[in-house]
């Protein structure tokens, strides 16, 4: 945790100096165990198909369950109350007095400093989570075009997406958004790859899907899953047009360098947040992970 509060501390210097985006949070950190959940019934929406749209693709909820996501049926698990703490502070910035001095509030970068920190694995529970929610919709893209996980994390075969629109072999962006069987979810995914896949994401044609992500339905928040913030010049970009960036750092491994250099490569007027993931806490049965949600400027 100490690369984390130096890196923190080194963000909420530059926040002093500005006093209208001082968004530090101060959460106490939450402990889980990934693979156990406790038994306590929560009144949460069971996943369902829309019976107003078809849906594109069906996500085996209960498989995510056992392999320890955040759990869509009505059991109380201590994953979803971890990214309950990590998602009410992105939805403040996104829909609260914040969000006016945010450039795309509603839309949320995950990303990491290096591959293999949990990136994908906290963007897909953080989508869910939000997707939980009675009065907000989620968009789930899959932006890692150099090594696209959303699809193969939920088990699911890739198929046309982003690149895609990008390249004009699709029309309009809603045709390559994918309904799901959990209502308030969608998913772009990634599609394939193309050796010009700096350029199609620095393009007009990308930011203006992006203000339409941002700005047609207004209870919607989008979440970018973007390939790792040092050496990739793809996430750079993508940093440019999110208005908040949700950094995963996994414990023990990540050096306190490439913290303080993946934030470098972030927009400084985003509200940068950190998770740590994978962290060694023992829980109740001696073993288990942990999620922090260490804060954001």
């Amino acid at each position: 945790m100490n690369s984390i509060e130096k890196a923190l501390q080194k963000q909420n210097q530059k926040a002093s100096e500005q006093p209208d985006r001082d968004t530090t949070v101060n959460a106490e950190p939450a402990s889980s165990s990934i693979e156990k959940a406790v038994g306590t019934q929560s009144p949460r929406v069971q996943p369902s198909k829309s019976t107003t749209n078809k849906v594109d693709i069906e996500i085996d909820f209960e498989a995510l369950d056992k392999k320890g996501f955040v759990s869509t049926n009505s059991q109380r698990q201590i994953i979803n109350e971890e990214y309950r703490a990590i998602k009410r502070k992105l939805l403040d910035n996104a829909f609260g007095p914040l969000s006016k001095s945010l450039n795309n509030s509603n839309i949320i970068m995950v990303s990491s400093s290096r591959p293999g920190e949990g990136k994908t694995f906290t963007a897909v529970n953080l989508a869910l989570s939000i997707a939980l929610e009675q009065d907000k919709t989620v968009l789930l893209v899959d932006a890692d075009v150099l090594k696209p996980n959303v699809m193969r994390t939920l088990e699911l075969n890739n198929t046309v997406g982003l690149m895609e629109f990008l390249l004009g072999e699709k029309d309009n962006i809603s045709e390559v958004m994918c309904t799901t069987n959990l209502d308030n979810l969608r998913i772009i995914p990634a599609g394939k790859s193309h050796h010009l896949s700096t350029e199609l994401l620095a393009s007009e044609k990308m930011q203006e899907a992006v203000e339409e992500f941002a700005n047609r339905y207004p209870d919607r928040v989008v979440i970018v899953d973007t390939p790792p913030l040092l050496g990739i010049n793809e996430t750079a970009i993508l940093a440019n047009l999110a208005g908040q960036a949700l950094v995963v750092v996994e414990e023990t491994k990540t050096k306190l360098a490439d913290v303080s250099n993946a934030v470098k490569q972030l927009n400084p007027d985003m509200a940068i947040g950190f998770v740590v993931n994978k962290a060694e806490k023992a829980n109740s049965d001696g073993s288990g992970y942990g999620y922090y949600y260490a804060g954001a400027n």
